[in-house]
């Protein structure tokens, strides 16, 4: 069987390759020039195929002369790609001006829809990497304090009214206040954004009651398509935290992809920062 891949930057493509592989599947690459990582060319795929954001018809085209009919989206593509730098031929322009809204949904959930149009069926980014997502609990040795999961809690209601309009999935929480809200920017600026307006109230002398310490808390989708745009944190999240000072990471369990694995939490173990997934009003 072959699996067509749409492949962003980051590991995760590599990781969806390998598990495909793995499971006797031919892998059809196409490779996003503004995003996917060289190293594609020699990962063992079946062939790659380098296209830019906006040629929708040529993937289309692509895949069809492969035979690909499953095809999966893995690896980001930085949202200020998506709306200011892509050149976009007919297809993707007639899309484009369907639109109700220009958020990342909408576009890639039309894109999705011309696809199985043209018989090819997107399927969750996840399928092939199931023990990758994030299970309930405490992932790590310290456990969150009782102002951490406060913030948690706070956090996660602002997160969820963002997520719902398809803003941002992630805030920057301290002392029950929201520092720092994700955008088009993407999560690890948001959380340096939050470490930059920490700092600065330091430097300033500031007597803010606000707590130093940041909780970072990702939430998926209230309709979280697990077809793309699923929530992922890595060992660069860990590192951008802990230069932020931001001592503790919430995620949403079955719902977050831990693209390093184990390495995450290693990671967080190493820099005194607490990962729950699930709810810690509940315990869970």
């Amino acid at each position: 069987m072959k699996l067509g891949l749409i492949a962003g930057n980051g590991r995760f493509p590599f990781l969806v390759l390998e598990a495909a592989k793995a499971r006797g599947m031919e892998v059809v690459v196409a490779a996003i020039k503004e995003e996917t990582f060289p190293e594609i060319e020699k990962s063992g795929a079946e062939s790659v195929h380098w296209l830019s954001l906006g040629e929708l018809s040529k993937l289309i085209k692509v895949f069809h002369r492969e035979g690909v009919e499953r095809a999966v989206m893995a690896g980001q593509v930085k949202h200020t790609q998506i709306f200011s730098s892509i050149r976009p031929d007919w297809r993707l322009a007639k899309l484009l001006l369907s639109l109700g809204t220009r958020n990342t949904d909408s576009l890639i959930g039309g894109v999705a829809k011309v696809l199985a149009d043209e018989g090819i069926t997107l399927i969750s980014s996840t399928e092939l990497l199931e023990p990758l997502l994030a299970k309930k609990g405490t992932l790590t040795k310290r456990h969150p304090s009782e102002h951490e999961k406060k913030d948690i809690v706070y956090g996660r209601t602002v997160a969820r009214h963002l997520a719902q309009y398809d803003i941002g999935q992630t805030v920057i929480v301290a002392g029950s206040a929201c520092v720092a809200v994700e955008a088009m920017e993407g999560t690890d600026a948001a959380i340096e954004r939050a470490g930059h307006i920490m700092h600065s109230l330091a430097e300033g002398g500031d007597t803010s009651t606000l707590a130093r310490d940041l909780v970072v808390v990702k939430v998926a989708k209230p309709k979280q398509d697990m077809r793309f745009d699923v929530p992922v944190i890595g060992v660069k999240t860990i590192q951008t935290m802990k230069r932020a000072k931001a001592t503790c990471l919430a995620i949403d369990p079955g719902k977050c992809l831990l693209i390093d694995g184990t390495e995450i939490i290693t990671a967080a173990n190493r820099a005194g920062i607490a990962i729950v997934s699930g709810d810690v009003e509940k315990g869970k």
